[in-house]
């Protein structure tokens, strides 16, 4: 019993502790998943973002983020955009390439 406990306790510990971005900041443990060579968060290019009326629309191609294999276009609404704290956009895609589960945006674009 005391081993699954054990196990149960290091898998939510694990699961708790987010990758930090180039920058240095820490992705929200909800956002994140991996570290910073294999997990779902990572910076991208400002030139793949574009702000539109009710949020933005984001536009990758392979290359962009580690786990774009193909053209994507995401269209992110405002309400579900958070302050990115580098001034960077970054974005992460869990649980697959086509599911944005977090997009992080630099302060005052479009707020």
């Amino acid at each position: 019993m005391r081993m699954i406990l054990a196990a149960i306790g290091m898998a939510f510990a694990t699961a708790a502790h987010a990758h930090h971005a180039p920058s240095g900041f820490t992705y929200e443990p909800y956002c994140c998943n991996g570290d910073g060579d294999n997990g779902d968060c990572q910076r991208i290019s400002s030139k793949t973002v574009r702000h539109r009326e009710q949020g933005y629309e984001v536009t990758l191609l392979p290359g962009d983020h580690r786990l774009a294999t193909r053209r994507h276009v995401f269209l992110i609404p405002q309400a579900q955009t958070r302050e990115s704290p580098d001034g960077s956009y970054h974005l992460c895609l869990f649980p697959n390439e086509d599911t944005v589960r977090c997009f992080y945006a630099p302060p005052g674009r479009g707020r």
